[in-house]
């Protein structure tokens, strides 16, 4: 699975990006959307879009494909992005 991902990244937005690095720190759907100021159905959504791009079914594989797919730790500068209170 992971191999198929290091062949073609996937295009990943900014905010697709805030989005799993919260997802790595723990966040549920709720706490992503309180946390970005968008509804629990965007953040829902921004969650399917990623498990689809990154060709996972479950969303707490998210985090590991990514880092597989771009080689960046998501949880630490998710980590970073949270103490920083930019998110």
């Amino acid at each position: 699975m992971y191999e198929t991902l290091r062949s073609a990244i996937p295009t990943i937005s900014a905010r697709q990006r805030q989005v799993v690095q919260l997802i790595a720190a723990g966040c549920s759907n709720d706490e992503v959307s309180a946390k970005l100021g968008i509804s629990p159905r965007t953040a829902k959504a921004h969650s399917d879009i990623l498990r689809q791009k990154l060709g996972v079914p479950r969303r707490r594989q998210i985090p590991a494909a990514f880092m597989a797919a771009t080689g960046e730790d998501p949880l630490v500068d998710g980590l970073s992005l949270l103490a920083s209170g930019r998110v």
